[in-house]
């Protein structure tokens, strides 16, 4: 085993049970890239500042860029008994170029380290985040165009409503993600700030530019305390937290095309890409992507909860139970990313069977508030009167097995003498449909006009 970088003071060697649950290279190898990044921009400042000489600098950089070609092609070679990343890249930089890696450590700590390669890890992981789901806004919002007049029912308590369309429908799910990317480049401006320099917990005695280093990363500007730079996890936390959002929003989808794709709804059919067998039934048509997006939420959630669970009970600054901040956000981001890309597919793949849609939507009586807004506009009722006397009318068509539009008139007028035949001419689920032009209503021309803005926002920053 090699020698602990850490083990000057030590004599003795570490129990078996400690090498175990210490180690952390076996999921933390995947910062290496975010490791040699920061490696980079902090010997260079070093020598900027005069804390190694520029010939030492350049062997360091040698070494690096090596380590990082090793990285990307995937022949670099880990040692758990080093540890966690920062010391195998250590390790394998004094192989490369002797002695002189050693004094790439100077004025900082793994602690500072960490945290600035978690940073750059989750602030790479937003921006790849945020172009799936603009993907995703793409391909709801081109399928609600399409479908911008297709009638379906609209449920309330999963009982039908009123008649709304499916492109309608396809555009809340738009805006929900537009606002999960919003919350993500919330916690990406947080997170904005390069913790390296802190050092352990109290900064540095050399003469060190954070500033430099700062902007060399891409962050705006250094931390400005070294005990909060170290002990954070906020970036780690309102990451998860909005994608936790995100990821209740694709499962809400995700079931509702469950839902969609049973024989008792019908409303649309997947292909053979998104659609499993039954290893005994050979009619079935199984919606298993639907179905593992729904289950991977709570892998999601899970990350989070365990995250805030690590850090509720944490002094300042770190602590080795910080070592946990990894593997979950590492499988929740992996899980979400899996999770968009499915949505996406599914989104574009779905078939509409527009006809199934539209007989649902008259169903359940749902052109009954179209009656009750008839009775306020045509007889001047109050709406709460017109509520009741439409719900008698109803229950008479209810009683009689019949479709609302097929009620006689004469047993309308037994509920209230004044409705005409002209209160008809509002209860088709067209007319419905098309007469909720309210500002972010159902009316196949605001959800075409919707649509069209969404796309053009999209292409635009598609470029």
């Amino acid at each position: 085993m090699k020698s602990k970088i850490w083990g000057g003071r030590f004599r003795g060697a570490t129990d078996a049970v400690l090498e175990a649950i210490n180690v952390s290279v076996d999921f933390d190898k995947r910062l290496g890239p975010q490791d040699v990044k920061g490696s980079l921009a902090h010997v260079a400042m070093l020598a900027e500042t005069g804390v190694v000489t520029r010939q030492d600098a350049a062997a360091i950089t040698r070494g690096l860029e090596q380590i990082r070609g090793e990285i990307e092609n995937g022949t670099f070679a880990y040692s758990r008994a080093l540890e966690d990343i920062h010391m195998n890249v250590e390790a394998r930089l004094a192989e490369l170029i002797g002695p002189v890696a050693g004094r790439l450590h100077a004025a900082r700590s793994r602690n500072d380290q960490v945290a600035t390669d978690f940073k750059l890890f989750v602030r790479d992981s937003i921006d790849g985040l945020d172009e799936q789901l603009a993907d995703l806004q793409l391909a709801l919002a081109e399928k609600a165009l399409a479908e911008a007049g297709s009638a379906m029912p609209g449920f309330t308590h999963l009982q039908s409503a009123q008649p709304v369309t499916f492109g309608h429908h396809l555009l809340a799910y738009v805006e929900m993600i537009g606002r999960d990317r919003g919350r993500l480049k919330d916690a990406r401006a947080r997170l904005d700030e390069c913790p390296l320099g802190a050092a352990a917990l109290a900064g540095t005695s050399f003469p060190i530019d954070r500033v430099m280093t700062a902007k060399a990363l891409g962050f705006s500007r250094p931390t400005a305390n070294s005990l909060d730079s170290v002990s954070d996890r906020d970036f780690v936390l309102e990451t998860l937290a909005a994608a936790v959002i995100c990821a209740t929003h694709l499962s809400r989808f995700a079931e509702e095309i469950v839902l969609w794709t049973t024989p008792q709804f019908g409303f649309v059919a997947l292909s053979d890409k998104f659609t499993t067998g039954s290893s005994i039934m050979p009619q079935k048509r199984n919606p298993d992507a639907a179905e593992l997006v729904r289950g991977k939420t709570g892998r999601i959630v899970g990350a989070l909860a365990a995250l805030l669970m690590v850090m509720k009970g944490l002094p300042l600054a770190y602590s080795k139970d910080m070592q946990e901040d990894k593997e979950g956000a590492f499988d929740a981001l992996d899980s979400l990313s899996l999770c968009v890309a499915a949505v996406a597919g599914m989104t574009r793949d779905m078939n509409v069977d527009r006809a199934r849609m539209r007989k649902a939507a008259g169903c359940g009586y749902a052109t009954a508030t179209d009656l009750a807004d008839w009775l306020v506009r045509a007889l001047a009722l109050p709406f709460r009167e017109a509520h009741q006397i439409t719900g008698r009318i109803v229950a008479i068509a209810a009683e009689r097995g019949v479709a609302l539009e097929k009620l006689p008139l004469s047993d309308m007028q037994r509920v209230e003498p004044r409705i005409t035949g002209e209160a008809f001419s509002v209860l088709s689920v067209e007319k419905s449909v098309r007469s909720r032009t309210s500002y972010g209503g159902a009316a196949p021309a605001n959800v075409r006009k919707q649509a069209r803005r969404w796309l053009r926002q999209l292409r635009k920053e598609q470029g």
